[in-house]
């Protein structure tokens, strides 16, 4: 299959999930910078698969969680069908022990069917994080990522060191734009400490997967294995 087309309009999706509120709103960011940059553009979050907080222990966290729920709860829900519409999609989901947290993955998980036919082939991929502190698993958690895009054949386009945006003292992963959340959510306070300049570096990896993915689709055809 091919990802290229006459119309020279990238179609991106922005598919991310949450807990508190920090990727989230790097996710907006993103989606705010595909539409500046004239692309189609699906803002997709992945829900909960559990009722309740992962740890209600911490009473904070849970406060956080519940507020940024409901911030959200009206937010369009990310579907297979808009993987299967994209061009390019642009993946978020916090750290959790150094992996993708596990609504996203069950996500993932629900791709099957649509890898299993080559819907995934030559589809541009990138992906953004957010931990808790700089050294909380960033570059695993994207890499773990990267590893499914492997298997599906898709293109990965990473940040990289590409733009000095990146080498501002917040920013620095070449992987994915990666945030510091902190050590713990607080609530009314929510993503506070995703700063000015990861939000712009969220920016520039949306407009340079979005010059890939629109140089694919003005270019010939590449086909999958038959």
């Amino acid at each position: 299959m091919s990802t290229a087309g006459t119309d020279s309009v990238a179609k991106v999706a922005i598919v991310y999930y949450s807990g508190t509120g920090n990727v989230h709103k790097l996710a907006t960011a993103a989606a705010e910078a595909a539409e500046k940059a004239g692309a189609e553009t699906r803002l997709r979050r992945v829900p909960e698969f559990v009722d309740g907080s992962l740890a209600p222990v911490f009473t904070e966290w849970t406060q956080a969680w519940s507020e940024h729920a409901e911030t959200t709860k009206d937010m369009p829900i990310a579907g297979i069908d808009d993987l299967e519409w994209a061009d390019a999609v642009l993946w978020g989901s916090p750290g959790r022990f150094g992996l993708i947290a596990a609504p996203l993955k069950h996500f993932i998980e629900l791709a099957w069917p649509l890898h299993a036919r080559r819907g995934l082939v030559n589809k541009v991929m990138s992906s953004f994080t957010s931990t808790g502190s700089p050294h909380g698993g960033q570059e695993s958690t994207i890499l773990s990522l990267n590893n499914v895009f492997y298997h599906w054949g898709a293109i990965i386009v990473p940040p990289g060191v590409a733009d000095d945006i990146q080498l501002a003292p917040s920013n620095g992963n070449p992987y994915g734009v990666s945030s510091v959340s902190g050590p713990k959510a607080v609530p009314g306070r929510l993503a506070e400490n995703v700063t000015e300049d990861n939000m712009a570096a969220i920016e520039y990896q949306t407009r340079r997967m979005i010059e890939i993915a629109t140089a694919l689709r003005r270019g010939s055809a590449v086909g999958s294995p038959g």
